[in-house]
Protein backbone atom coordinates (compact mmCIF):
# COMPACT_ATOMS: atom_id res chain seq x y z
CA UNK A 1 0.00 0.00 0.00
CA UNK A 2 1.14 3.25 -1.13
CA UNK A 3 1.12 5.23 2.08
CA UNK A 4 3.37 8.40 1.51
CA UNK A 5 0.92 8.29 -2.03
CA UNK A 6 -1.62 8.82 0.14
CA UNK A 7 -0.21 11.64 2.86
CA UNK A 8 0.43 13.45 -0.36
CA UNK A 9 -2.95 13.12 -2.36
CA UNK A 10 -4.30 14.14 0.88
CA UNK A 11 -1.51 16.78 1.45
CA UNK A 12 -3.01 18.48 -2.45
CA UNK A 13 -6.21 17.90 -1.25
CA UNK A 14 -6.25 19.93 1.56
CA UNK A 15 -3.94 22.74 -0.11
CA UNK A 16 -6.05 23.40 -3.25
CA UNK A 17 -9.32 23.08 -1.23
CA UNK A 18 -10.97 20.64 -4.09
CA UNK A 19 -10.45 16.88 -5.04
CA UNK A 20 -10.65 17.83 -8.85
CA UNK A 21 -8.28 20.07 -8.18
CA UNK A 22 -5.47 18.00 -6.49
CA UNK A 23 -6.53 15.42 -9.27
CA UNK A 24 -5.30 17.73 -12.08
CA UNK A 25 -2.12 18.44 -10.43
CA UNK A 26 -1.44 15.01 -9.75
CA UNK A 27 -2.47 13.93 -12.67
CA UNK A 28 -5.30 11.86 -11.53
CA UNK A 29 -9.07 11.48 -11.58
CA UNK A 30 -11.68 12.44 -9.09
CA UNK A 31 -12.55 9.28 -8.31
CA UNK A 32 -9.34 7.93 -7.95
CA UNK A 33 -8.49 10.67 -5.56
CA UNK A 34 -11.89 10.61 -3.49
CA UNK A 35 -11.23 6.60 -3.33
CA UNK A 36 -7.71 7.24 -1.82
CA UNK A 37 -8.37 9.66 0.89
CA UNK A 38 -11.60 7.00 1.83
CA UNK A 39 -8.96 4.44 1.90
CA UNK A 40 -6.66 7.00 3.95
CA UNK A 41 -9.58 7.34 6.48
CA UNK A 42 -10.45 3.66 7.04
CA UNK A 43 -7.09 3.36 7.78
CA UNK A 44 -6.41 5.87 10.31
CA UNK A 45 -10.37 5.22 11.50
CA UNK A 46 -10.95 8.68 11.94
CA UNK A 47 -12.91 11.27 9.31
CA UNK A 48 -10.15 13.74 7.94
CA UNK A 49 -12.26 15.27 5.90
CA UNK A 50 -16.11 17.21 5.92
CA UNK A 51 -17.59 17.13 2.50
CA UNK A 52 -20.28 18.99 0.74
CA UNK A 53 -21.56 19.71 -2.44
CA UNK A 54 -19.87 22.98 -2.40
CA UNK A 55 -16.56 22.61 -0.38
CA UNK A 56 -14.22 20.30 1.82
CA UNK A 57 -12.85 21.44 5.63
CA UNK A 58 -11.12 19.80 7.73
CA UNK A 59 -12.03 18.00 10.92
CA UNK A 60 -10.31 18.55 14.04
CA UNK A 61 -8.74 15.23 13.43
CA UNK A 62 -7.66 16.42 9.83
CA UNK A 63 -5.95 19.97 11.17
CA UNK A 64 -3.57 17.71 12.98
CA UNK A 65 -3.39 15.57 10.82
CA UNK A 66 -2.30 17.91 8.13
CA UNK A 67 0.54 19.80 9.80
CA UNK A 68 2.21 16.57 10.87
CA UNK A 69 1.97 15.01 7.03
CA UNK A 70 3.00 18.64 6.05
CA UNK A 71 6.53 18.22 8.28
CA UNK A 72 7.03 14.49 6.73
CA UNK A 73 6.42 15.67 3.34
CA UNK A 74 8.22 18.73 3.73
CA UNK A 75 11.29 16.18 5.27
CA UNK A 76 11.33 13.87 2.32
CA UNK A 77 11.55 17.05 -0.73
CA UNK A 78 14.50 18.10 2.03
CA UNK A 79 16.06 15.24 1.78
CA UNK A 80 15.83 13.99 -1.84
CA UNK A 81 17.02 17.72 -2.62
CA UNK A 82 20.17 17.02 -0.51
CA UNK A 83 20.54 13.77 -1.75
CA UNK A 84 20.42 14.96 -5.67
CA UNK A 85 22.57 17.80 -4.96
CA UNK A 86 25.08 16.17 -4.08
CA UNK A 87 25.74 18.59 -1.24
CA UNK A 88 22.74 19.70 0.41
CA UNK A 89 22.66 22.57 -2.18
CA UNK A 90 19.62 24.70 -1.25
CA UNK A 91 16.88 24.59 -3.84
CA UNK A 92 13.05 23.84 -4.11
CA UNK A 93 10.48 26.46 -4.66
CA UNK A 94 9.72 28.91 -1.47
CA UNK A 95 6.70 30.43 -0.67
CA UNK A 96 6.50 33.72 0.87
CA UNK A 97 3.83 35.66 2.43
CA UNK A 98 4.90 39.52 3.49
CA UNK A 99 2.56 42.43 4.06
CA UNK A 100 2.22 44.61 0.77
CA UNK A 101 4.38 47.35 1.45
CA UNK A 102 6.86 45.63 3.58
CA UNK A 103 7.34 43.35 1.10
CA UNK A 104 7.67 45.66 -1.97
CA UNK A 105 10.05 47.87 0.19
CA UNK A 106 12.60 45.62 2.43
CA UNK A 107 11.99 42.13 0.60
CA UNK A 108 11.83 42.72 -3.17
CA UNK A 109 14.39 45.12 -3.55
CA UNK A 110 17.00 42.06 -1.86
CA UNK A 111 15.60 38.92 -3.55
CA UNK A 112 18.50 39.14 -6.58
CA UNK A 113 20.98 38.97 -4.07
CA UNK A 114 19.49 36.04 -2.35
CA UNK A 115 18.83 34.52 -5.84
CA UNK A 116 22.24 34.56 -6.77
CA UNK A 117 23.81 33.12 -3.96
CA UNK A 118 21.23 30.43 -4.68
CA UNK A 119 20.40 29.81 -8.19
CA UNK A 120 18.07 26.19 -7.86
CA UNK A 121 16.08 28.69 -5.88
CA UNK A 122 12.90 29.87 -7.16
CA UNK A 123 11.38 32.44 -4.74
CA UNK A 124 7.44 33.10 -4.74
CA UNK A 125 6.34 35.99 -2.71
CA UNK A 126 2.59 37.03 -2.26
CA UNK A 127 2.00 40.13 -0.79
CA UNK A 128 -0.90 40.72 1.64
CA UNK A 129 -2.12 42.14 4.90
CA UNK A 130 -3.89 39.81 6.41
CA UNK A 131 -2.28 37.10 8.54
CA UNK A 132 -2.51 34.16 5.88
CA UNK A 133 -2.85 30.94 7.14
CA UNK A 134 0.93 29.39 7.08
CA UNK A 135 -0.09 25.58 6.85
CA UNK A 136 -2.94 25.60 5.15
CA UNK A 137 -2.65 27.89 2.48
CA UNK A 138 0.75 26.25 1.68
CA UNK A 139 3.28 28.93 2.31
CA UNK A 140 7.01 27.80 3.54
CA UNK A 141 6.98 30.89 5.98
CA UNK A 142 5.73 34.16 6.60
CA UNK A 143 6.82 37.61 7.60
CA UNK A 144 4.51 39.33 10.08
CA UNK A 145 5.27 42.82 12.07
CA UNK A 146 3.12 42.27 15.29
CA UNK A 147 3.22 41.26 19.08
CA UNK A 148 4.23 37.15 17.96
CA UNK A 149 4.43 36.10 21.84
CA UNK A 150 1.81 33.96 22.11
CA UNK A 151 2.12 32.59 18.08
CA UNK A 152 1.41 28.65 17.38
CA UNK A 153 4.19 28.77 14.93
CA UNK A 154 8.10 28.95 15.49
CA UNK A 155 8.75 32.38 15.27
CA UNK A 156 12.19 34.12 14.52
CA UNK A 157 12.60 37.92 15.03
CA UNK A 158 14.53 39.81 11.75
CA UNK A 159 14.44 43.10 13.01
CA UNK A 160 12.65 45.57 15.87
CA UNK A 161 9.53 47.77 14.39
CA UNK A 162 9.47 51.26 15.59
CA UNK A 163 5.97 52.76 15.09
CA UNK A 164 6.28 56.60 15.77
CA UNK A 165 3.61 59.52 15.46
CA UNK A 166 4.37 62.02 12.39
CA UNK A 167 2.73 64.35 10.37
CA UNK A 168 4.00 66.76 7.72
CA UNK A 169 5.42 69.93 8.30
CA UNK A 170 2.34 71.94 6.11
CA UNK A 171 0.41 70.05 7.85
CA UNK A 172 1.95 71.15 11.31
CA UNK A 173 2.54 74.73 10.15
CA UNK A 174 -1.62 75.11 9.44
CA UNK A 175 -2.44 73.49 12.29
CA UNK A 176 0.00 74.05 15.11
CA UNK A 177 2.50 70.91 16.52
CA UNK A 178 0.43 69.22 19.48
CA UNK A 179 2.56 69.49 22.88
CA UNK A 180 0.89 66.80 24.57
CA UNK A 181 -1.29 64.02 24.78
CA UNK A 182 -4.35 65.27 25.12
CA UNK A 183 -4.00 68.08 21.90
CA UNK A 184 -3.90 64.92 19.57
CA UNK A 185 -7.92 65.49 20.37
CA UNK A 186 -7.74 68.90 18.32
CA UNK A 187 -5.72 67.45 15.24
CA UNK A 188 -6.80 65.48 12.05
CA UNK A 189 -5.71 61.47 13.20
CA UNK A 190 -5.21 59.27 10.14
CA UNK A 191 -6.70 55.66 10.99
CA UNK A 192 -5.34 52.63 9.64
CA UNK A 193 -7.84 49.56 10.67
CA UNK A 194 -7.59 50.66 14.35
CA UNK A 195 -10.09 52.63 16.44
CA UNK A 196 -7.45 53.46 19.20
CA UNK A 197 -3.51 53.70 19.18
CA UNK A 198 -2.15 52.20 21.86
CA UNK A 199 0.99 53.90 22.80
CA UNK A 200 3.61 53.58 25.52
CA UNK A 201 4.84 57.01 27.25
CA UNK A 202 6.27 59.06 30.20
CA UNK A 203 3.36 58.37 32.16
CA UNK A 204 3.30 54.34 30.85
CA UNK A 205 0.81 53.47 28.46
CA UNK A 206 -1.93 55.15 26.86
CA UNK A 207 -4.64 54.92 24.56
CA UNK A 208 -5.64 57.84 22.05
CA UNK A 209 -8.92 57.55 20.14
CA UNK A 210 -8.46 57.68 16.22
CA UNK A 211 -11.52 60.24 14.93
CA UNK A 212 -10.70 61.40 11.87
CA UNK A 213 -11.85 61.84 8.05
CA UNK A 214 -9.84 59.38 6.58
CA UNK A 215 -9.81 55.75 7.35
CA UNK A 216 -8.66 53.04 5.36
CA UNK A 217 -7.23 49.65 5.47
CA UNK A 218 -4.32 50.32 3.17
CA UNK A 219 -0.83 51.49 4.65
CA UNK A 220 0.04 52.87 1.07
CA UNK A 221 -3.15 54.84 1.39
CA UNK A 222 -1.87 56.14 4.82
CA UNK A 223 1.53 57.17 3.73
CA UNK A 224 0.24 59.15 0.69
CA UNK A 225 -2.03 61.28 2.97
CA UNK A 226 0.31 61.86 5.19
CA UNK A 227 2.50 63.18 2.77
CA UNK A 228 0.48 65.16 1.30
CA UNK A 229 -0.92 67.06 4.69
CA UNK A 230 -3.70 65.41 5.68
CA UNK A 231 -2.96 65.10 9.43
CA UNK A 232 -1.16 63.16 12.11
CA UNK A 233 -0.45 59.03 11.74
CA UNK A 234 1.19 56.71 13.46
CA UNK A 235 3.98 54.87 11.07
CA UNK A 236 6.70 52.14 11.44
CA UNK A 237 10.11 53.70 10.66
CA UNK A 238 10.55 50.98 7.91
CA UNK A 239 8.07 52.82 6.13
CA UNK A 240 8.66 56.59 6.09
CA UNK A 241 12.47 56.42 7.70
CA UNK A 242 13.67 58.23 4.40
CA UNK A 243 11.38 61.11 4.89
CA UNK A 244 11.86 61.62 8.67
CA UNK A 245 15.78 61.91 7.75
CA UNK A 246 14.96 64.55 4.55
CA UNK A 247 12.54 66.47 6.88
CA UNK A 248 9.55 65.58 4.49
CA UNK A 249 8.12 64.06 7.92
CA UNK A 250 8.26 65.31 11.04
CA UNK A 251 8.25 63.32 14.51
CA UNK A 252 4.87 64.35 16.95
CA UNK A 253 5.10 63.93 20.43
CA UNK A 254 8.53 61.58 20.15
CA UNK A 255 8.08 60.65 23.71
CA UNK A 256 5.03 58.15 22.93
CA UNK A 257 5.92 55.29 20.64
CA UNK A 258 4.46 51.75 20.12
CA UNK A 259 5.79 49.18 22.58
CA UNK A 260 9.05 47.26 21.82
CA UNK A 261 7.01 43.84 22.00
CA UNK A 262 5.59 44.52 18.17
CA UNK A 263 8.54 43.33 15.90
CA UNK A 264 9.19 42.22 12.75
CA UNK A 265 9.07 38.15 12.56
CA UNK A 266 9.86 35.20 10.09
CA UNK A 267 7.04 32.30 10.85
CA UNK A 268 6.99 29.05 9.82
CA UNK A 269 5.09 25.52 11.18
CA UNK A 270 8.41 23.35 12.59
CA UNK A 271 11.94 24.23 13.73
CA UNK A 272 12.20 20.63 13.94
CA UNK A 273 11.56 20.07 10.31
CA UNK A 274 12.94 23.30 8.79
CA UNK A 275 14.22 22.94 4.95
CA UNK A 276 17.12 24.25 3.88
CA UNK A 277 15.50 26.98 1.62
CA UNK A 278 13.55 28.18 4.54
CA UNK A 279 16.43 28.57 6.74
CA UNK A 280 18.43 29.90 4.33
CA UNK A 281 15.67 32.80 4.00
CA UNK A 282 15.28 33.75 7.15
CA UNK A 283 18.99 33.40 8.08
CA UNK A 284 19.66 36.26 5.06
CA UNK A 285 16.60 38.62 5.84
CA UNK A 286 18.18 38.59 9.60
CA UNK A 287 21.64 39.19 8.34
CA UNK A 288 20.44 42.23 6.02
CA UNK A 289 18.21 43.96 8.52
CA UNK A 290 20.32 43.21 11.92
CA UNK A 291 21.06 44.52 14.92
CA UNK A 292 20.03 48.16 14.17
CA UNK A 293 17.91 47.85 10.87
CA UNK A 294 19.31 49.99 7.88
CA UNK A 295 16.26 52.08 7.68
CA UNK A 296 17.03 53.02 11.07
CA UNK A 297 20.76 53.80 10.47
CA UNK A 298 20.57 57.62 11.32
CA UNK A 299 17.47 58.12 13.37
CA UNK A 300 17.34 59.67 16.96
CA UNK A 301 14.62 56.63 18.14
Amino acid sequence: MDRFGDLDVFAHVVTTKSMSAAGRQLNLSPAVISKRIRRLEERLGVRLLQRTTRQLALTEAGQGFYERVVSILSSIEEAESWVSSGAGQVRGTLRVSAPTSFGRMHVAPHLKRFLDANPLVTVELVLSDAFVDVVGEGFDLAIRIADLQDSSLVAKRLARNHRVLCASPGYLAEHGTPADIAELSRHTLIAHNADHWRLDGPEGPVSVRVNGPLRTNSSEVVREALLGGVGIALRSTWDVGPELKSGALQRVLPAYAVGSRVAIYAVYPSRRHMEQKVRAFVDYLGELYGATPYWDAGLAL
